[in-house]
Formats: C-alpha cells, structure tokens, sequence
C-alpha cells in the first residue's frame, strides 16, 4: 500500500512531529501557505500536485476545506482523505468548537510559529505596507484591517520553540494594537489522519477517479 501526504507548509512543525510520534516516514508534498490567500490558486496547485500522484493507493491531505479550495478536486487511482475542518487554525486546535471558545473574549487573530516563517505572514504584510505607505499610512491601513480584531494569539503546539515565537508574537501585536494571549494547541486530528482508522465524521473520504463534490464538504 503505497502513500503520500500533500500538506500545508504553515503545519510543517506540527506534521513532522506527528509523523514522528506515530513513526511514519511517508514522503510529503508541501503547498506555499501564502496559496491560502487564493482559493482559485489553491485548488489549481493542489490539483497539479495530485495528478502527480496517480500511482499512489491512498493520498493524506494535511489542511482543511480553506475556503472550499478542495471543491471539485479529482483523484486518480488513489483514496483522498482530508480532514473534516475548516482550516488549518481550527485542527491546530483540534475542532472549530474550540476555536470559537477560544475567541469567546473577542475577535481573535491565531498565529503559530510555521504562520510567522510563512512567505506571506502577517508581520511581512506589515513591513511591506510600511515600506510602501509609509509609516503613518501604512499603520492606519493595518489598523483599518484589523479593526475587528482584539487579540493575537500564539497557539502552543508543542512542536517549536515558544521562546522566539512569544517575543515575536509580542512585537507583532503591539504594533496592530491587539492584546497577545497565548493558547494551547494540539496535534491530535494529525495523528488520527495518520492512524488511518477514518471516522467519516472526522474525515472525508473521496474514493479513487472521483470528483469531490461540495455537499461532501460539510464540516464540524
């Protein structure tokens, strides 16, 4: 039974963790986070990236619906599960429940350590705004942006090191004038994908030369 995983870069920490923990070595695809921003782009690149792995039994899709960007994905000859979960913050969190408890203080923006060394992250936004704004303009456009927002929370995986994620996290949410909490996170869903016991509940299973159509994509 041949494998492959097709994962998100921004859970790259949590999944190499996971992986090690159940002591599979299986080979790994890695998407561009920043391709979240980009539904269409998203789901063009996620599909390249199957068709390449027609000779494969089963494919693990490490991240969530992200905006239906799996709608109308094909398989091949191969079995594709993907969690079933919004996005990837709320399998960092184990469930969308707890993500909405976790924001029960107020809106909040979630924040992990692979988010911070993603191509496109939100401190790099700020820079370039800045940069290209100007500092009084490009704080105001920020400002603007997150005006919904009160805190910043860093989720603590347990899978890298806090102390450099918490002193950035920090700096970053001073400047957008949000308030930093911090936040435990886990990597349960990802050893459960890994476990490959699906419960259909949890997961969803697009059987091989099919098309993964959008009322399958109901999520927790």
């Amino acid at each position: 039974m041949s494998r492959m995983i097709v994962a998100c870069k921004t859970l790259k920490n949590e999944l190499n963790t996971a992986m090690a923990v159940c002591g599979y070595s299986y080979e790994i695809r890695w998407i561009e986070s920043g391709l979240h921003n980009f539904p269409k782009k998203l789901h063009n690149t996620l599909q390249d990236i199957l068709d390449q792995c027609a000779g494969c039994d089963e494919v693990l899709l490490v991240m969530g619906v992200c905006g239906n960007s799996v709608v109308g994905i094909r398989t091949h000859g191969f079995k594709l599960v993907i969690p079933r979960i919004d996005d990837c913050i709320s399998l960092l969190l184990g469930s969308a429940a707890q993500r909405r408890h976790s924001s029960v203080s107020g809106s909040t923006y979630f924040m992990t350590e692979g988010w911070l060394e993603g191509e496109r992250n939100i401190w790099k936004e700020y820079e370039y705004t800045v940069n290209k704004y100007g500092s009084q303009l490009g704080q105001e456009i920020f400002d603007t942006m997150f005006h919904n927002y009160r805190n910043l929370a860093l989720i603590d995986t347990g899978c890298y090191d806090m102390k450099k994620a918490i002193a950035e996290t920090q700096e970053i949410a001073k400047k957008l004038n949000l308030t930093y909490i911090q936040i435990p996170g886990t990597i349960d869903y990802l050893i459960e994908l890994l476990s490959l016991e699906w419960d259909p509940e949890r997961f969803i299973i697009v059987e091989p030369h099919s098309t993964l159509e959008m009322s399958q994509c109901t999520c927790q």
